[in-house]
This record gives structure tokens, C-alpha cells and sequence, in this order.
């Protein structure tokens, strides 16, 4: 699935793009977040908090779609779609520093909250299209 997604790879890997989740809520109604994008060894990586509805959402083998714009061509996009393959806490206080490095230019997150839980979800693509 990785070389599907090369056409993008820009907006995955190195530009500050934003992309939008979509999950599936208890009741089957979509929802649709926007968060920082990650992808390494041929997963997307998206990092969040618990306690938030998207980390409710997201368990291992929730399906999930993400789509992604180019900033600096709004008329270029991604779209993924796949299922979330691992959740962990482990190594995620790192992964969302390596974050804020890449959309901040921080080398802490900075909106940190006390006692606040990171997770990580790894998610394995099935379907990649967009426009190039």
C-alpha cells in the first residue's frame, strides 16, 4: 500500500499538513476531526489524549478515513482510508514531541495538560486516492 501512497508522500511525511480523521461513534454517525499526521513503515500515525472522543472512537481494527490537502495547492488532495491496527501509550509522549518539532518548531509539546494520557494509533491504509 506504501508505493499507492507515494504520489503524496510530501503530505505525509514532511509538510505541515493538517489532516481530518473520520471515525465511527458508538451509534454509527460519522466524526470527523482535524489532527497533525504522521507516517512511518508504511502506517499513518495519528497521536491524541484520553478522554477525547476520537480516542473513544478508535480501537484496533476501527475503521477509519483521513483526508489531507495540500497547502500549497488546494486543489490536491489525499484521501486514505484503512483501519487502526495498534493502540499505545508507549512512546507516545515522544511521538507527539517529535510533532510539535515538525508543526510548531518545539521541541516539547507545549499544550500539555497535567495527568494528560497520550495514545498513538497506527493505521494500516487499504484505499489511497486522491488528486495529484
Amino acid at each position: 500500500m506504501s508505493a499507492a501512497l507515494e504520489p503524496w508522500r510530501d503530505l505525509v511525511e514532511s509538510k505541515k499538513t493538517f489532516a481530518h480523521i473520520a471515525t465511527l461513534m458508538p451509534d454509527g454517525t460519522p466524526q470527523s476531526t482535524p489532527v497533525w499526521i504522521d507516517y512511518k513503515n508504511g502506517k499513518v500515525l495519528v497521536n491524541s489524549a484520553k478522554g477525547r472522543v476520537k480516542v473513544r472512537n478508535l480501537k484496533e481494527g476501527s475503521p477509519v478515513a483521513i483526508s489531507i490537502t495540500d497547502p500549497d495547492n488546494p486543489y490536491r488532495y489525499v484521501q486514505i482510508r484503512g483501519q487502526v491496527t495498534k493502540v499505545t501509550e508507549q512512546g507516545a509522549d515522544k511521538h507527539i514531541d517529535s510533532m510539535a518539532k515538525k508543526y510548531l518548531g518545539k521541541d516539547k509539546y507545549p499544550f500539555a495538560k497535567p495527568g494528560e494520557v497520550r495514545v498513538l494509533f497506527e493505521i494500516e491504509p487499504s484505499k489511497v486516492g486522491g488528486n495529484k
